[in-house]
């Protein structure tokens, strides 16, 4: 009897990257989740709705590029061994699916409308993007592609470096809002509508961004400490500028006139030298020692940050932000933003109860038991 090939499983990092993306994307075609009620029309009646009378070019683009990742994730998780046309097909429908499921719900939100136009923009992109998968999608996330080589050489084994891996990338996604200060999460006042509980004054402002922006930057970077393997700095600096890169992104998109820096605030500016000052000899502790800081700094920034007065001074451009897609991305990335430190702390914690051998014990022993 002729035995069938074996299947290449799919790429585990790329599966969980789709999977939190989908998460993201439900997330933001949702927001803000709130007054769920029947239109009592049909409720695939907007499949067939004419071309709409007001067309915003910019929902548009959101919508193709906002799949295009999806796309292209679908397509690299995909097994290896798929025929090209067969995992563009398949990713494509799958992102379709969830686009389409996605909008029907949004019949149920009187904040949101479900729009034949953007399910085809959401095609779209997941199509243009489902295209790079295929054709690159091995060569980056398969078991010999870069990054899983990249991952293997800095990374912690198995799931849990994969967990870590995400958090960083959701930590990156809360830093595109544009009305936070740098390196800040975990806003729950925000989120919950609550005062601040003291009065903005310059310098109890300073004050409070210094240390925020020092102890945000010390928990960022022993954070990804505690998920890489070796002592090479190089992933801690790499996750610390991509930050800044983020932060500087955002304040140049959102804000009017455009402003790149205006994140580097006095109080940022001292926090980032205090911060520096203290993580780089930090990073020479042993590792038990850095996972019990990277867990205090983080207690401490997310104290802070909902102690901080507001900042009355943001130019933030309120024009931009009424487009419906832009205001559905700010949703995401303030819900990304203040939840991530306390999914963060419960990710040390489970590092620490499963992966022990990790943070202590002589450094000979422990890379080779990694």
């Amino acid at each position: 009897m002729r035995r069938m090939p074996a299947v290449r499983p799919a790429d585990s990092l790329a599966r969980s990257l789709a999977l939190a993306y989908a998460l993201l994307v439900a997330y933001a075609c949702l927001h803000p989740l709130a007054g769920w009620r029947d239109s009592g029309l049909p409720l695939f009646d907007w499949l067939w709705a004419p071309w709409p009378k007001y067309f915003i070019p910019e929902d548009l683009v959101f919508n193709i590029l906002g799949y295009l990742p999806l796309g292209l994730l679908l397509a690299a998780a995909l097994p290896a061994n798929l025929a090209f046309a067969r995992k563009v097909t398949a990713a494509t429908l799958l992102a379709g699916l969830l686009s389409l499921g996605l909008e029907t719900t949004q019949n149920f939100l009187p904040s949101r409308i479900a729009s034949n136009l953007d399910l085809g923009g959401n095609l779209a992109g997941a199509l243009l993007g489902a295209l790079a998968g295929a054709r690159w999608g091995a060569a980056v996330f398969g078991p010999y592609g870069r990054l899983h080589r990249w991952r293997t050489r800095y990374l912690i084994d198995g799931r849990t470096g994969e967990a870590g891996l995400v958090l960083l990338v959701l930590w990156l996604v809360g830093q595109l809002s544009a009305t936070d200060l740098l390196f800040a999460s975990g806003d729950i006042r925000s989120l919950l509508d609550i005062p601040a509980p003291l009065p903005f004054r310059a310098e109890r402002f300073i004050a409070f961004d210094t240390a925020l922006t020092a102890s945000a930057l010390v928990a960022v970077g022993l954070f990804t400490r505690c998920m890489t393997r070796g002592a090479n700095p190089l992933p801690v600096l790499l996750v610390l500028a991509l930050g800044v890169g983020v932060k500087t992104l955002a304040t140049f998109t959102f804000f009017s006139p455009p402003a790149p820096l205006a994140w580097l605030t006095p109080g940022a500016e001292r926090g980032l030298a205090i911060g520096a000052a203290v993580l780089l000899p930090c990073l020479l502790l042993p590792r038990l020692a850095q996972h019990a800081i990277a867990g205090t700094s983080l207690l401490l920034a997310t104290a802070l940050v909902n102690l901080i007065p507001e900042n009355p001074y943001l130019p933030y451009d309120r024009q931009l932000a009424g487009f419906s897609n832009v205001l559905n991305f700010h949703g995401l990335t303030a819900l990304v933003d203040s939840l991530w430190p306390y999914v963060a702390l419960a990710y040390l914690s489970a590092l620490g109860l499963w992966r022990g051998e990790h943070l202590g014990g002589p450094p000979a022993r422990r890379e080779r038991r990694l």
